[in-house]
């Protein structure tokens, strides 16, 4: 006779602080190359599942060894995930996620840099501009010029106006503050990307895919407006769209609530 399942109360909260836990850390490495690695740990583990039960011994040796090594390698190859949990984990931000920015302050986000690109991109200036969001990006901000100025359109066409010591490198942007100017940021190495991009979009991309910053790039050969997230670029953005895009990522129009007496409307 088997004895009853009890699920205690003590286990449904392990349970339930497990779950959020995994959850919080998927969105850490979404967009990253965390997820390619992870697939990759999950295929090599399906197959030495099948090798262990058809009995392919010297194929289940070989990822046997592989599995000593494994967590090794985990600390080289998820570095810069694990640099953003612990990041994460030290600012408070993994167990209380920020909310968005107030509805003012994202508007004039949106607006500034939405003008801005619009304006640089008929001057045809190079520029590049990283919107902080969850991750911190204090490491790249001491690569470049600290600024700590308010955000405005003339702040940001004075420092991208060419042969000005500032115009090369990124600007970095947290809430209605610029940080830093001149800032160097990682090069993707994703073979997604058109050869014909230059360092600034594979710049954009590559701050992108190790944070959940967003990039705004200029281009200086042909004037087109860029929009990097999550490690992808959308390409060829008015100065509208540019804004309209910035306001949803920064500022959510949150839901209408339904009315208390719906019955009640000619009321």
């Amino acid at each position: 006779m088997s004895l009853p399942v009890v699920v205690r109360p003590n286990d449904l909260i392990d349970i339930a602080i497990v779950a959020f836990v995994v959850y919080q850390l998927m969105l850490l490495i979404r967009g990253t190359r965390a997820v390619q690695l992870v697939q990759g740990m999950g295929v090599l583990f399906v197959v030495y599942a099948a090798a262990s039960a058809l009995g392919l011994h010297t194929l289940q040796a070989i990822l046997g060894y592989l599995g000593a090594i494994i967590p090794v390698a985990l600390l080289v190859l998820f570095q810069p995930e694990l640099r953003r949990i612990l990041e994460q984990i030290g600012r408070g931000r993994l167990l209380w996620p920020p909310s968005a920015l107030e509805r003012e302050v994202a508007l004039r986000l949106a607006h500034d840099v939405a003008r801005a690109a619009r304006v640089l991109a008929e001057r045809r200036y190079g520029a590049l501009i990283v919107l902080e969001r969850r991750t911190g990006l204090a490491d790249f901000a001491e690569t470049g010029i600290r600024l700590d100025a308010l955000l405005s359109v003339p702040l940001l066409l004075n420092i991208f106006q060419p042969n000005t010591p500032m115009h090369d490198g990124a600007v970095i942007v947290r809430g209605n503050r610029v940080v830093a100017a001149g800032c160097v940021l990682p090069l993707s190495e994703s073979p997604l990307l058109s050869r014909a991009l230059g360092t600034r979009h594979r710049a954009a991309v590559g701050i992108t895919e190790g944070t959940d910053a967003v990039a705004v790039v200029v281009s200086e050969e042909t004037g087109t407006v860029s929009l990097a997230r999550d490690g992808t670029l959308s390409r060829g953005l008015g100065e509208e769209e540019l804004r309209a895009e910035l306001l949803r990522l920064f500022a959510p129009t949150p839901a209408r609530p339904a009315p208390a007496w719906p019955w009640r409307r000619g009321g």
